[in-house]
């Protein structure tokens, strides 16, 4: 009885092995959307020195403009990495960058903001909700979908 007891004991110890040796990983898988080390660029950015051609040298074009301002750029680093074994492997946000340039009109650097994942949770949303006029429906529209409804509500298969 021996032997079958140390035989599964060994069975289940293997299994457990396995178990843990696959979740566990030299290095995490990180899946990154913009500019990596985007903290590191931006520091080599210098107010008042720095021109549009040189941070398109050192960090690339931006990946957006102000609508209202030319001069104003923005870049994104977004990284995403698996969660551990409790978020049962769900995609967690690692870190979440974006980098806000304000040129002058000669093209030089006069501002720089950098907002981190720490910073997002501070910012304060609007709750006023704008109305659309291409997304409200007219009347015929709305006649012609309650006569829809009717016809195919009540049907029975």
């Amino acid at each position: 009885m021996s032997f079958v007891k140390s035989k599964h004991f060994n069975i289940i110890f293997i299994i457990l092995l396995l178990f843990f040796s696959t979740n566990c990983q030299i290095r995490e898988p990180i899946k990154t959307h913009g500019i990596n080390f985007l903290e590191n660029r931006e520091k080599l950015l210098i107010i008042n020195k720095t021109n549009k051609n040189d941070v398109i040298k050192t960090i690339g074009r931006p990946h957006s403009t102000s609508l209202k301002d030319e001069n104003k750029w923005i870049y994104f680093e977004r990284s995403i990495t698996r969660g551990k074994m409790h978020k049962l492997g769900q995609n967690v946000l690692k870190e979440n960058n974006i980098l806000e340039l304000e040129f002058n009109k000669y093209g030089v650097l006069i501002k720089k903001n950098l907002l981190s994942k720490s910073d997002m949770k501070n910012v304060k949303y609007s709750e006023k909700e704008t109305s659309n006029q291409v997304t409200q429906q007219s009347g015929v529209t709305k006649f012609l979908q309650s006569v829809k409804q009717k016809m195919y509500g009540k049907r029975k298969f």
